[in-house]
This record gives structure tokens, sequence and C-alpha cells, in this order.
């Protein structure tokens, strides 16, 4: 199956389960792989014939940033959901992470995948 990706793609959110993480914006790192259901997009050479990841930056961040979220575990699953749904992905790779907002941890986060990678 081939794969879209993007990485490093960050977002300023409320995010967390703590008082003082839900007064201010966080940084979030997400990092996407995206299946493809078919894979002539090489051969025509016509966005139509693959998933335009500019639209898909746009929707998860028009999206995002329209609600607040507690963990970085339903932040991933709406994403994923996003993919599937409004993309017709058959399959998806959604890490989130969640950059220096502990001491002594630089990154944490959660990785998962949703659909058939077949």
């Amino acid at each position: 199956m081939d794969k879209l990706f993007l990485r490093d793609f960050r977002l300023q959110m409320i995010i967390g389960i703590y008082e003082w993480e839900r007064k201010l914006p966080q940084t979030v790192q997400l990092d996407l792989e995206i299946g493809l259901a078919n894979n002539r997009a090489y051969l025509t050479d016509n966005v139509a014939d693959s998933i335009n990841y500019a639209e898909v930056a746009q929707r998860i961040k028009d999206t995002v940033l329209q609600r607040e979220f507690q963990l970085v575990e339903t932040l991933a699953e709406h994403i994923a959901q996003l993919i599937l749904t409004e993309f017709k992905s058959p399959w998806t790779k959604v890490s989130v992470t969640k950059i220096a907002v502990v001491p002594g941890i630089q990154q944490l986060g959660i990785c998962i995948e949703r659909g058939n990678p077949a």
C-alpha cells in the first residue's frame, strides 16, 4: 500500500487534564501516515487519484482548533476517524506528541493505527 505522510505538523491548542495545562495553548506535534486506496497517482500525475495533503492538513487544523481535548488518545482517535471517513483512506497511523510539558521529558504522546493496511 502506498502511504502519504505528514511529519512534524505542529499546532497550538488546549489539551490536557490538569488545570495548568488548560490555561494556555501547548504545542502539539502530529505525524501522520495515510494509506492510499489506489496507487494510480504515480501513473496519472493527478491529485484526484491521491489524497490532497494540503486539504488533510487544513481539515485537521480546522476541526482540532474548534474544540479542546483532555487526552492525546482522544485527539489521535479524532484525527484517525477524520482521515478514514472524510478522505476515504483505508488505513492511517497517527502520532500525537506533546512537547516539553513534563519536567525531564522532552516529548510524550501516543501512536495509533486504524483501518486495514492490507
